[in-house]
Formats: C-alpha cells, structure tokens, sequence
C-alpha cells in the first residue's frame, strides 16, 4: 500500500461504493455549456508534438471529438513556448502552434496563448543560454525580449483572446524571482518589459502572470513569493490583468493535505488587488493513491470537488481549463508516473475516450457556481 493509511484507504473504498460505477456516455449539456451559464469559459489543452507521444493529441481524432464537445477555449501545451517558436536562433517556427489555431478557429473556439516569458532557465533554448548580450547587456536584453514578443503577439493578432505573459517565475524553494540570463541582466525589470511590450503588441488581450503554487501543506513559500510579485505590478503600475492558477492538485502527492484557510486568504488577497482569476492548467496527480480505479476516480473526483466549490465561489474567475481532457496524452503519465506501473487517472476522461467522475465533479461544480 501507498504511503497513505489504511484507514484512509478504506475511507476511499467506502466512498467509491457510494458513487456510480459507470458513467454514461451522456455528456450532454457539455461542460463548455455548463460553465457558459454561469459566465465561464471552459477548455482544455492540446499538443500537437510528435504523433504517438504524450505531446501530440492534436493528431488524435478521438481525442479532438471530445475537445469539439466539451471544449469553448483552448491553449496549446508547449506551442507557444520559446523552445518551439525559437529553437534555432534568427528562425521562428509557428507552423505547430498555427494548426492549433486553425482548429481552434474552424471549431468556433477561443484560443489562450501560453507562454511568451517562461522565466526558467531550463526550458530555454541552450542558443539563449549561451547568447552574448554585448558589451551594454542591459540594453540587448531588453531588446530581445520586445522583439520576441512582439514577432509571437503580432503572429497570432486576435486570434489570441488571453495571454500567459510570464509563466513560473518565483523559486518555490525561496519566494524569489528566479535567476535565468534576462533576470541575471535586467533584474525584475526582465517581467516589467514583458509586460509593456505584451501590451503594446496585444492591446486587446487580456494580461495573466501565470503559476504552480497550490494549496497543499509546503507551498506556503511559493505563495507568498507570488503575493509580493502581484504587489509589486501593482506598486510599479504594470497592467497585469489576471492572475493564472495553474491548479496541478496533488503534484506533491497529497491531494488531502490541504491549507483551506491559508489558501482562501492567499486567492483573497489576490482579488483585493483587483486581479482577474483564471484556473490554467487543472488536473488531479493520483500517483500517491490505491490501484484500485474506483478508489483512485473517487478520491480524484472529491479532491476535485473540494477545491472547485471553493475556486469557483469567487466570481472574479472565469476561465477554467484541465490540463488535458484525457488521460491517454497527460504529462504526468511522464512526469510523475505510478510506481505500481498503472496509468495516472488525472484528467476527464480516461484512456479509452470514455467519462470519469472527474467529468461529473467538473458538471457538478459548473451547475453549482455562482453566475458570474
């Protein structure tokens, strides 16, 4: 058994019995649907990597039938990112990121744009990594970075509705901004120009610093590091209109070690700034959980529903995705897979294309919010 305990396990096993067994291949009214009622914009992400990988559901028809039903918005899942556009220096490929939008577009759906500032130096391309800025570095880094932006901005035009300015720049560990070679050079100053120049290059679109830190025991750190961030925008008269809440439940492994209070205070705090809140990148990590799917769907789906009917009390909020709308193409299936060697079950949807109480909960909780 998993290091959870067996009172706790038997606990799940009592409420599973308690939920449907199965699920109909009813998924009518969509979720899409659901949240619409009650002003939500409702989607999921989609890879078009490699075929046959977990990056590239894009050319998974069945996969891209659920995303037609369900789905109002979508974000690419690395598309966006500089090591796809930038991969090699003075040549930008939009080609993966331009089929996304095209779907997007014959489907009638939104599309968010992810990421144009990923301020982590390992996901960036080893050419930046090694890039000399010149003899006034400060000047060649700003330059840089408004050209990049305003070639991704000025690519995608409308099409883009929302866009993840930056993405992850606190540490977790230390509450700081992360030191990547914009940062090294620039200090803060690196996410103030991102800003500007997404500002200026996509006045329509709505603004968001996105990232991971969430409500479990041990993010007490990252959320605070995210807290002075928001208020330094506001101090500094950055337009940053919403805050990004990646929602990745359980990524530590304890989706029941939760800090409801602490949480409650840290999204209120975000809102009493007048930020926008947005649920980015939702799933549910069970790698922690019993083998048992029934166990696993019914722990998945109550943790789900505990953090939603919170989340979705607060009507600043009105855009939510899963991070994947099933679980054939979920980064955690790679990322933290199941030491028992089973699939994770983190997503709506399971790995035969079929609804998972998951999918219920979500129904659930879009019935059962407040209109926006």
């Amino acid at each position: 058994m998993s290091s959870m305990s067996r009172r706790h396990a038997l606990g799940l096993m009592t409420a599973a019995a308690t939920l449907p067994t199965s699920l109909s291949a009813q998924t009518t009214p969509s979720l899409a649907e659901l949240a619409k009622a009650k002003g939500i914009l409702f989607g999921s992400a989609v890879g078009a990597g490699n075929a046959n990988a977990l990056t590239g559901s894009f050319y998974d028809q069945k996969y891209l039938e659920i995303l037609k039903r369900e789905c109002a918005v979508l974000v690419p899942e690395n598309e966006h990112k500089i090591y796809v556009i930038a991969a090699q220096p003075d040549k930008y490929n939009f080609e993966p990121g331009d089929r996304i939008a095209a779907f997007a577009k014959q489907n009638g759906m939104k599309l968010r744009g992810h990421t144009l500032f990923w301020n982590r130096v390992e996901f960036m391309p080893q050419w930046i990594k090694d890039h000399d800025f010149g003899p006034n570095p400060k000047k060649e880094a700003e330059r840089f970075l408004r050209d990049y932006i305003k070639a991704v901005c000025e690519h995608y035009g409308t099409s883009v509705h929302s866009w993840d300015v930056v993405n992850e720049t606190i540490d977790p560990q230390t509450g700081n901004i992360r030191e990547t070679p914009f940062t090294k050079i620039l200090g803060p100053d690196a996410l103030r120009i991102a800003f500007e120049a997404a500002k200026e290059h996509a006045p329509h679109a709505q603004l968001v610093y996105n990232d991971y830190m969430s409500w479990e025991k041990g993010n007490e750190t990252h959320r605070n590091g995210v807290l002075k961030l928001l208020r330094w925008f506001r101090d500094k008269n950055i337009t940053v209109n919403g805050m990004g809440i990646q929602s990745h439940i359980g990524n530590d492994g304890h989706i029941d070690q939760v800090q409801d209070k602490d949480w409650k205070a840290f999204v209120d705090e975000i809102v009493g700034m007048d930020y926008d809140l947005l649920i980015t990148e939702f799933d549910v990590n069970d790698k922690d959980l019993p083998t048992d799917p029934k166990v696993r769907d019914a722990a998945i789906a109550r943790a789900a529903t505990r953090y939603l009917d919170m989340m979705l009390s607060y009507k600043q909020l009105k855009e939510f995705l899963c991070w994947g709308i099933c679980d054939k193409y979920t980064w955690l299936q790679g990322w933290t897979p199941r030491a028992d060697k089973t699939l994770q079950r983190s997503t709506p949807y399971d790995v035969d294309y079929k609804p998972k109480l998951l999918r219920e909960a979500l129904a659930t909780a879009f019935k059962n919010a407040p209109q926006r």
